[in-house]
């Protein structure tokens, strides 16, 4: 139980990293970090090792008591998003194209899909973020040397170098327990975190 995932955000409650249950509760006993529950109240370790145990089934037992075990802390310090370069990757071009040919937009599995060069390295195509896009086997074949418009097949969409925010969830893993979801719904993160006017 101590190695299971929590997930840490940052003072603006955005998600900034996943932590293991032992390395969340030092974080919390030490007053580094605050739990949020899922009505976003906050709770320090004193405060939340006092709530009931008796309805919930993940808890963990420390000297004289049981404490129910925290999915979901903030920090009470760190207001900054973590630079994160995202690497070029094969795997990170996939991600960025949804596992989806940017010619047919079929989604397929990693096994049926390889990269292509909108403009052919042949013909001074650069391998970047903006001239490689995920294609599937058939639409790579056809394209071959060619321009995407002297092969009669058109791009989805252009490929851009992605920035930080649709990369966050694949970067964090994957959603492991419904408190975390709040958090990872860009929606609902911008309906908390706007500016309100007066």
């Amino acid at each position: 139980m101590l190695t299971s995932s929590v997930l840490v955000l940052n003072r603006s409650f955005f998600p900034i990293h996943v932590t293991n249950l032992k390395r969340a509760f030092c974080m919390l006993y030490s007053g580094i970090a605050r739990v949020v529950d899922k009505e976003y109240q906050t709770f320090d370790f004193d405060s939340w090792s006092q709530l009931s145990t008796a309805v919930h089934d993940e808890t963990v037992g420390l000297v004289g008591r049981v404490v129910r075990v925290p999915r979901v802390i903030v920090l009470t310090a760190f207001d900054r998003l973590p630079k994160r370069h995202i690497r070029f990757s094969r795997m990170n071009i996939l991600i960025r194209d949804r596992h989806t040919c940017q010619y047919c937009g079929l989604r397929l599995p990693r096994s049926q899909l390889n990269l292509d060069h909108v403009i052919p390295r042949s013909r001074g195509g650069k391998t970047t973020w903006e001239n490689v896009v995920t294609s599937c086997h058939k639409c790579n074949r056809k394209k071959g040397g060619l321009l995407p418009e002297e092969a009669g097949i058109k791009l989805i969409r252009s490929p851009v170098r992605p920035n930080v925010a649709p990369f966050l969830d694949a970067s964090l893993g994957p959603i492991k327990y419904e408190e975390w979801r709040p958090f990872f719904n860009i929606v609902d993160y911008s309906y908390w975190n706007v500016e309100l006017e007066e």
